[in-house]
């Protein structure tokens, strides 16, 4: 009976550990380096689907500094980095979705020890609704001030002129 709980405990933590995993990534974790790459990757043990991925690189600064969308390619998920900024701590932070369908996130580090000229993008989940025309990409306010003023208009005239009725 202890030897049958044993096998079923095992076989169990062989089916949990089947989910892809990170095996390396681009610029190595925990590794230091003077100048960025051009894309940042991370490579997976096995092929990746190529449903959402998301991969992002955060500056010491907290800025992002990745560019564009995330690309996946068999066993690896990328993003263009371009030129890096201030020295520090980097983190590459990543989404993906393992071939068996389940989502695997995590991050990996690297740190940059000469400091670059790169320009960096807003705050990870810094709202960004001016486009690059200077136009926001929601609704005016004035929609909602005129739709106010209808219907504040409406509802008035039906109370007034609503109360008499013909006879």
């Amino acid at each position: 009976m202890i030897a049958g709980l044993f096998a079923t405990v095992f076989a169990a933590a062989g089916f949990a550990s089947a989910h892809s995993g990170a095996v390396s990534s681009v610029p190595e974790n925990g590794s230091t380096i003077e100048v960025g790459p051009a894309r940042a990757s991370v490579t997976f043990n096995e092929n990746l689907q190529e449903n959402f991925p998301s991969l992002t690189v955060v500056g010491p600064d907290g800025r992002l500094w990745s560019k564009g969308k995330a690309t996946v390619d068999g066993k690896s998920v990328s993003v263009e980095l371009g030129e890096l900024g201030p020295v520090g701590e980097y983190t590459i932070a990543f989404r993906v979705t393992s071939a068996d369908g389940h989502p695997v996130s995590g991050t990996r580090t690297f740190t940059l020890s000469k400091a670059g000229t790169g320009t960096p993008g807003p705050r990870p989940g810094e709202d960004q609704a001016d486009g690059e025309n200077g136009e926001s990409g929601g609704i005016p306010v004035w929609v909602f001030i005129a739709g106010g003023v209808v219907l504040f208009g409406g509802g008035l005239a039906v109370a007034l002129l609503g109360g008499r009725r013909a006879k």
